[in-house]
């Protein structure tokens, strides 16, 4: 039983990162999706019952914002992988404009997103952390989590 937690401002390229590498194997937990955060915990609380694998794609920048989530399904029997998506504003903010109707974030929420931001750190209660980058080609590269320099 797994719990992905997927952490990085809007456009940074989480949903598509659980298309490609969880979409077969996990359910996807989304506020965006699910709109309210009450059915959100309902689901959460369901995959946790079932011991359903699940990716929580929310942007989560905030530390108490994970907190909870983790601590949770670690006391469901879970284990918990965080990935951390650099930021990388002048590309978010690029991809954000591709986007249309609700999925449009104002450029200045994604920027006050980012001036929110909290790395996550292994103490938070992952069983592993990684730090998540997109190359030239647009491929995700992940490697195992090292605090900034």
């Amino acid at each position: 039983m797994e719990a992905i937690i997927l952490i990085g401002i809007q456009a940074s390229g989480k949903t598509s990162f659980y298309r490609e590498r969880f979409f077969d194997t996990h359910l996807r937990l989304s506020l965006d999706m699910l709109r309210t955060r009450h059915r959100l915990h309902l689901l959460l609380q369901a995959c946790l019952a079932a011991k359903q694998p699940f990716v929580l794609d929310n942007t989560q920048v905030l530390r108490q914002e994970r907190l909870g989530p983790i601590a949770q399904a670690r006391a469901a029997g879970f284990s918990v992988q965080g990935y951390f998506f650099e930021p990388r504003p002048e590309r978010a903010l690029a991809w954000n404009a591709q986007r249309a109707g609700r999925a449009l974030i104002p450029p200045k929420g994604l920027l006050g997103t980012l001036k929110r931001l909290e790395r996550p750190t292994p103490e938070e209660g992952y069983d592993r952390l990684w730090r998540v980058e997109i190359d030239a080609a647009g491929a995700f590269v992940v490697a195992p989590w090292q605090p900034p320099p």
